[in-house]
């Protein structure tokens, strides 16, 4: 199966959206179920809104949780007459038509420094137009950004990865892990947010049934992957000092949501609830110029790990 995204040509095959929403609701309900379980004692409020554009959702937060620091897990669903000029530039045929977006987000951070901050998103985008095919696709991912890494963490995010990506393709693994290490990157600080995983956008390549298949094993991918990392990190004992790196790295974190995360930035121009958007922010972070880690020291050793590796065969 080709792995290669055409974005140009989708099908013109009628979308039923409603599975979609029906779907991504209960992926919400999935998600915030195990990480529920996993943490043992934070619960997720929920936070039902309405869009006045057209559209709504519901955001859900947990913060102060046994494991969970702060989380977020949201659901939207999104629609308007007209897409943002950020949006058009890019996709001159998207003018002139009415669209439609929703999804799952979630980023989670964890009081524990061992155990990664991490997201995930799947999302479906539709812009129709009458007696026009509508232009759709799916897109989504999910990465993983530790502070003192654990290498068979990463060995395991990574190789539920492939397994999961594997009934869709051979290459389909290494294209959407590439397009996360790239994706992920931060320019102004010459490295990736983390270690990765996959990420993908304009999906519409293979038939609908495909494409949506793959999104539900991304989304079931997410917990299997990161349930575990949580539970062998969470007793791992630390200090103010490894505190304090966490919240500095934490930083970069922002940096990378304000300044190149496109989701983010199409939700705020699009009149999104900037409350849903800025959920992935944590609850805290700090910023320290010029900070050098000590020569050999724990700190030091994640700078090895913030560029592209194929950690399946770095970690056999």
């Amino acid at each position: 199966m080709n792995s290669q995204v055409n974005s140009s040509t989708p099908s013109t095959t009628p979308i039923e959206i409603a599975p979609i929403i029906e779907f991504f609701k209960s992926l919400q309900d999935k998600i915030c179920s195990a990480l529920t379980d996993a943490d043992g004692s934070g619960e997720f409020i929920e936070d039902n809104w309405k869009r006045a554009e057209g559209g709504g959702g519901r955001t859900r937060v947990m913060t102060n949780g046994t494991i969970i620091e702060q989380g977020g897990v949201n659901f939207s669903v999104v629609s308007g007459d007209k897409l943002p000029p950020s949006a058009t530039a890019h996709r001159p045929e998207l003018a002139g038509r009415t669209w439609q977006a929703c999804g799952v987000s979630l980023v989670i951070h964890p009081k524990n420094p061992h155990i990664p901050t991490s997201h995930a998103n799947v999302r479906f985008f539709i812009a129709e137009k009458e007696g026009e095919a509508p232009v759709w696709w799916f897109g989504g991912g999910f990465d993983l950004t530790p502070f003192y890494p654990n290498d068979d963490d990463i060995k395991h995010w990574h190789q539920t990865a492939f397994d999961l990506c594997q009934p869709f393709g051979e290459n389909v693994y290494n294209d959407h892990k590439k397009w996360c290490d790239e994706y992920f990157y931060l320019k102004h600080r010459d490295e990736t947010r983390g270690v990765g995983g996959l990420f993908f956008d304009d999906l519409n390549q293979w038939d609908f049934d495909t494409c949506f298949d793959y999104v539900k094993a991304v989304g079931q991918g997410f917990i299997d992957a990161y349930v575990p990392i949580m539970q062998r990190g969470k007793d791992i004992e630390y200090g103010e000092a490894e505190r304090q790196f966490q919240l500095y790295r934490r930083g970069r974190y922002v940096e990378f949501n304000l300044v190149f995360d496109r989701g983010t930035l199409f939700g705020l121009q699009s009149g999104g609830r900037t409350e849903s958007i800025l959920m992935s922010m944590p609850p805290l972070a700090r910023w320290e110029y010029n900070f050098q880690a000590d020569e050999g020291s724990a700190e030091a050793k994640l700078a090895n790990y913030l560029s592209p590796k194929d950690w399946l065969d770095v970690l056999k």
